[in-house]
């Protein structure tokens, strides 16, 4: 199994600049959208597409004029070195379709990510054939369809291997997945073979957490809970206990303890869950001291970070939507959607 990460490059120009780059974006876009939208594709004759390449383009050049010199000279020799390399090209294009007819491929879903950051494709490629296909490469398509970043990979006889892509996200939300293109030189490079593949898939990406966020909002004391607020201001609990065995990881006050063992004390505290179940720990939209709206979610975005690295309990809320207090990896990912599609 190989692993080969490739960028895809974006690029705009005004339209009147480049006409015939503009017509050719235009059908391109017409023909992906012909295409339909699957996870797993099989390339076969009627998907799977073929041109020479400007190599391919010389060689039949230089075989034309072989051709014409072998006749005006009579060149038997001439004829047998012509023929001989057509032969070859010939058996070198069935070569180049085979290399890549058959081959199956298949998109695991990719995970989050945040504005900015680049999407990991994973795409595995299986073959059932007994020979081993070589020089394959695989890239997103970008504006410009004629300079795609390729990885490149082998893969062995009825076997399989995965191949992972970069996409740069463009901002939050769910996007569909741009489509990719795969494609063949092997063996003379005189032909390309590719064909086109548009995924089903959708990346969710997270807003971009803010560089550096000001401390977590104080708790908000509980219906009926009495006593003082079990965080200050700069976001750290008032209410500790010393450690005791079987406390969670997560549970121990790791600054503090950083504290005591600076001072020479072999002291561990934990947080008094007695204290902090008076509170609840609430991520306020209208609360969060931004007016613009992607300001206030980068915000919220690193909050959620930082509540979560602290082990706490805490609730999202936003407009027409509130997340009640929990912590762990499933109620991070529930927040941080639920400010991707705000």
């Amino acid at each position: 199994m190989s692993a080969v990460l490739a960028s895809a490059g974006i690029t705009s120009a005004p339209a009147w600049r480049h006409p015939l780059r503009a017509l050719r974006n235009r059908f391109q876009r017409w023909f992906h959208n012909r295409l339909p939208r699957t996870d797993t594709l099989t390339l076969t004759q009627r998907n799977v597409y073929i041109v020479p390449t400007r190599a391919g383009a010389m060689l039949a050049l230089t075989l034309l004029l072989l051709l014409v010199a072998s006749i005006n000279y009579q060149l038997n020799l001439g004829y047998l070195l012509t023929f001989l390399l057509a032969g070859s090209a010939v058996v070198g294009m069935h070569v180049c379709h085979g290399n890549l007819r058959g081959l199956t491929l298949h998109l695991s879903p990719p995970s989050p990510v945040h504005a900015g950051q680049a999407a990991a494709l994973d795409i595995r490629l299986t073959s059932a054939r007994r020979r081993t296909r070589y020089g394959l490469g695989l890239g997103v398509i970008g504006s410009d369809a004629t300079h795609t970043a390729l990885a490149w990979t082998d893969v062995p006889a009825q076997g399989s291997a995965t191949v992972q892509v970069a996409w740069p996200t463009p901002r939050r939300g769910l996007h569909p997945l741009p489509p990719l293109k795969v494609q063949t030189l092997f063996p003379l490079g005189t032909f390309r073979v590719w064909t086109v593949w548009r995924p089903a898939a959708q990346a969710l990406v997270y807003p971009t957490p803010e560089t550096q966020p000001p401390a977590l909002p104080a708790g908000e004391a509980q219906a009926g809970a009495s006593g003082r607020a079990g965080m200050q201001s700069t976001g750290e609990f008032d209410g500790v206990r010393a450690y005791r065995r079987g406390d969670p990881l997560k549970a121990v006050v790791w600054k503090k303890a950083a504290q005591a063992f600076a001072a020479g004390r072999n002291e561990l505290v934990s947080r008094d869950a007695l204290s902090t179940q008076r509170q609840e720990l609430w991520l306020d939209h209208a609360q969060c001291g931004h007016s613009g709206l992607e300001a206030r979610l980068s915000r919220l975005t690193a909050w959620v970070l930082m509540a979560d690295r602290m082990g706490l309990d805490y609730g999202l809320r936003l407009p027409g939507r509130d997340i009640p207090p929990d912590q762990g990896p499933g109620h991070r990912a529930r927040c941080l959607e639920a400010l991707a599609l705000c």
